[in-house]
């Protein structure tokens, strides 16, 4: 890691925890509330050209959670955002800045970007960062697992469950794939860590996520634990659509 690159996130993360809480706008919880409305800064970034090069200067603050990568955390504290549509990390980040979407550990983060244009370029450079070809699955070892640790025995029965389930009624927004859809703002959900997808769907059914898609909490709310489990699990088995990172060139053998 460059030295700059450390100091920025290190300064960043200090302004983070100095920052004020984020307002907090009405959400789904309220009679006019309205998914996916027109007008204010997701609006105006969507009509920007986003440009991925000053982009990457403001991603540098993302990847100190994200990862320069992009690729997230495998325990599903923070999602992989490479191969994710531009029009979901807008949609995202502005309902954050806003105050229609609760996560107090991004908002700071959120808080210095500029403006619009700044969104939009963010976007746009996270948009050209290869998928990593590995994330976190149902039967991923833990970063902490003790030496005794084992796969899960039922991880087979859960994709097979989680399927049927999808199948059933999250196809139809999300894609056969979990390609989700650019222009309607459903997310990629192939390939997404699994922790990671059955926390924001638990946050959804529950309530607590206040920038869900209300037709979503209405499909997710007669789900069970067990059954958002096998759901994730199965989403998680999905190779997400793009550009794959390419594997790295082993190293040249040393001569004796």
């Amino acid at each position: 890691m460059k030295a700059s690159f450390l100091l920025i996130s290190l300064l960043s993360a200090g302004i983070a925890f100095a920052a004020p809480p984020a307002p907090k706008t009405e959400g789904i919880e309220g009679k006019d509330y309205k998914w996916n409305a027109q007008g204010g800064e997701k609006s105006e970034a969507l009509t920007k050209k986003g440009d991925p090069k000053a982009g990457e200067e403001g991603y540098e603050t993302c990847a100190a959670c994200h990862l320069p990568s992009g690729a997230g955390r495998p325990d599903g504290t923070f999602p992989q955002l490479a191969g994710q549509h531009t029009t979901v990390l807008i949609k995202q980040m502005a309902d954050i800045r806003a105050g229609l979407r609760d996560n107090p550990t991004m908002y700071p983060f959120a808080a210095t970007l500029t403006d619009a244009q700044e969104l939009a370029n963010v976007a746009s450079y996270i948009e050209k960062l290869c998928i990593p070809l590995d994330h976190g699955h149902y039967d991923s070892k833990p970063g902490d697992a003790g030496k005794d640790w084992k796969a899960p025995a039922d991880t087979e029965k859960r994709i097979a469950e989680g399927k049927g389930l999808y199948e059933k009624e999250c196809l139809e927004c999300h894609g056969k794939n979990g390609e989700g859809n650019k222009e309607k703002f459903y997310p990629v959900i192939a390939g997404q860590h699994y922790k990671y997808l059955l926390r924001q769907m638990t946050e959804i059914r529950n309530g607590h996520r206040r920038n869900a898609n209300p037709d979503m909490v209405k499909i997710i709310k007669k789900y069970s634990d067990d059954q958002l489990i096998s759901i994730s699990a199965y989403q998680a088995s999905l190779q997400m659509p793009g550009n794959m990172c390419k594997p790295k060139a082993a190293a040249p053998a040393k001569k004796k």
